[in-house]
């Protein structure tokens, strides 16, 4: 099982990743990497060892943020707008953090299917097939969702420049 873990703990930066595109919340994202790791360790024997634990931890993720959004959505509770703590407690360049804000409010404002298409293929780099798995939707739904998404992101970004 140390094995299982170690492989966890080396896929922990994608998932972190992953789970900011998912939740737009720096904050929500940490707490959903984190249920999603408590699911996966509680899940670990329904693990098959030879598979990819990437694809497997992916979907575990989305199926958290999907009950997230819901269970928020039922009891109707609001939150500040991301905007107002976009840049606390960051370091570094100015210009950097512009231009990762940019990105981000790019990302953001894609509709959720296609930011979540967008963060697994462009992102994550899986293959076509491999992301249409995790969002159980068929390969081309997955890419008219990128060519959508693509589109948007270089249109937001054009504007931004």
């Amino acid at each position: 099982m140390a094995a299982f873990e170690d492989d966890l703990l080396a896929l922990l930066p994608r998932l972190r990743r992953f789970a900011r595109a998912l939740a737009r919340d720096a904050a929500d994202a940490d707490d959903l990497c984190q249920v999603a790791l408590e699911k996966a360790l509680r899940a670990r024997t329904s693990w098959q060892p030879g598979t990819r634990m990437d694809s497997w931890m992916y979907r575990i993720m989305r199926n958290s943020w999907i009950d997230t959004a819901r269970s928020r959505s039922r009891a109707a509770q609001t939150f500040v707008e991301e905007e107002a703590g976009v840049a606390v407690g960051t370091e570094g360049d100015a210009e950097a953090r512009l231009v990762q804000h940019d990105i981000d409010a790019a990302m953001h404002a894609l509709p959720d299917e296609q930011r979540e298409a967008v963060a697994l293929v462009l992102v994550e780099g899986l293959a076509y097939k491999e992301a249409a798995e995790i969002l159980d939707i068929p390969m081309g739904t997955l890419t008219s969702r990128l060519v959508r998404g693509r589109q948007a992101l270089m249109a937001r970004l054009g504007e931004a420049a």
